[in-house]
């Protein structure tokens, strides 16, 4: 294998990379970029992969979530302070079905940038640039908005800046304090039965929280903050190598804790996959169909020859009618190969669906059935289901259909207001988070 350095991804096939049409700008820009402080510390970095370790041995659960693509727009305190609120929330209701520590990964603070199918897209009879996300062009239907801008690679510097300042500034001041969770409102879940099972599950997280106030413990750190850590897709390596520095005689990403590689880019002999097997931060790999146990093994000898325990994450994304046929192989050759890797689970982007009028969406249910194939076939193989990867706003969005509150087709219009693909809201989130729990409960107990 040849030695790998920040650079060595030019000499190699790339995919979805956007058209600049003045280079020299673009460079300027990413200049600019490789001045500014770093987003992260390199022992944070260090710190998650120690915690995905204990994942991948199954002694802790790894919930990974938020927007499908950030927006400057929404780079304010309340949209922020919504998805922190739903995280800490959902990782609070996980923790007492595992009785294990949840690390926190938010797809926040850099997940500016989306994979398209198509370069270009005909809006009202007129060919542009496909979005690909604020850190490239914009979302208007206008010629010269979706002009890919290289101003924008600085902007997404910045913006992502505020974002991990807030977030880290909200959990530093109290925002995750156990001692005053946030209000359990489950007026949302429609089902009698099961509204009832998760107000005795709530009454129970919080008799238990009094209960360690009461014997004087109210002072220990983790019942007043917690750990979050910020994850991106890394699509637009030249600003990934941007933020690409040497400390300790070893290469990091500090623009993000984690990044993942996904579908349309983890060929072995690309360019993704060569620039994230040089860094020390911890690669998530989308796996799905299409992909070989020999293809699987091949990506993993790249990235992580060395098989360092939390280096590497899978997460499948099969669909819900796929997964129960096209994850065991796949676990079945990973474990012969004695690999280390966490396994998570993205019940997402295999169950996205079009209504009739062409409104992107997802069956709550699909992706509650995912998510029970991905426990069901880890079981039976004698592996672990490590963690989730989910597509979330804290807010009362309508882009997926069913889930508590039984949204239909028809109430989509409401407020679909994603930029790219359809996300859960607030209470399907929980819903979820409450599901997944009574599941740990079960594996625990069994």
């Amino acid at each position: 294998m040849t030695s790998w350095t920040p650079d060595s991804w030019r000499s190699h096939p790339i995919q979805q990379q956007p058209r600049y049409d003045d280079p020299v700008a673009v460079e300027g820009a990413l200049d600019t970029v490789r001045q500014l402080p770093p987003l992260v510390a390199a022992g944070e970095v260090d710190a998650l992969r120690e915690r995905l370790a204990r994942a991948s041995e199954g002694r802790a659960f790894v919930l990974q979530g938020g927007d499908c693509a950030e927006s400057f727009a929404d780079c304010t305190g309340a949209p922020i302070e919504a998805r922190l609120k739903i995280l800490l929330q959902m990782s609070l209701v996980l923790t007492w079905g595992a009785r294990m520590p949840v690390v926190r990964v938010g797809r926040m603070a850099g997940q500016y940038a989306k994979p398209r199918s198509s370069d270009t897209e005909i809006v009202d009879g007129v060919e542009m640039a496909s979005y690909r996300g604020d850190h490239v062009n914009g979302v208007e239907a206008d010629v010269e908005a979706r002009r890919p801008d290289p101003q924008r690679l600085v902007r997404a510097y910045f913006h992502s800046a505020a974002t991990m300042n807030y977030a880290r500034a909200l959990l530093d001041g109290g925002f995750a304090d156990l001692n005053h969770p946030q209000a359990w409102d489950l007026r949302f879940v429609r089902n009698a039965s099961r509204r009832a099972q998760y107000e005795e599950m709530v009454a129970r997280i919080l008799d238990a929280l009094e209960f360690v106030q009461a014997v004087g413990v109210h002072e220990l750190e983790p019942l007043r903050t917690v750990e979050l850590f910020s994850s991106h897709e890394a699509l637009l390596l030249a600003y990934e190598q941007a933020h690409t520095v040497e400390v300790g005689g070893r290469w990091y990403n500090l623009g993000a804790h984690m990044l993942w590689i996904g579908n349309r880019t983890r060929q072995l002999d690309g360019a993704h996959i060569e620039y994230a097997r040089g860094i020390e931060n911890p690669i998530g790999i989308k796996v799905g169909p299409g992909l070989s146990g020999d293809d699987l093994i091949a990506l993993l000898d790249r990235v992580e020859p060395t098989n360092r325990a939390g280096r590497v994450t899978l997460i499948s994304r099969f669909g819900a009618e796929k997964i129960r046929a096209g994850l065991p192989p796949l676990i079945e050759r990973v474990q012969a190969e004695g690999r280390d890797v966490v396994w998570s689970c993205d019940p997402m982007h295999g169950n996205t669906t079009k209504t009739a009028s062409g409104r992107k969406t997802r069956n709550v249910n699909a992706i509650m059935d995912e998510l029970a194939g991905a426990f069901d076939t880890h079981d039976a193989a004698g592996s672990t289901l490590a963690g989730v990867h989910f597509e979330l706003t804290g807010e009362d969005v309508t882009e997926c259909i069913g889930g508590p509150q039984e949204l239909r087709e028809d109430d989509l219009e409401r407020s679909y207001q994603t930029l790219v693909d359809p996300r859960l809201n607030y209470a399907q989130s929980l819903e979820l988070a409450f599901r997944i729990a009574l599941r740990l409960q079960q594996r625990r107990a069994g």
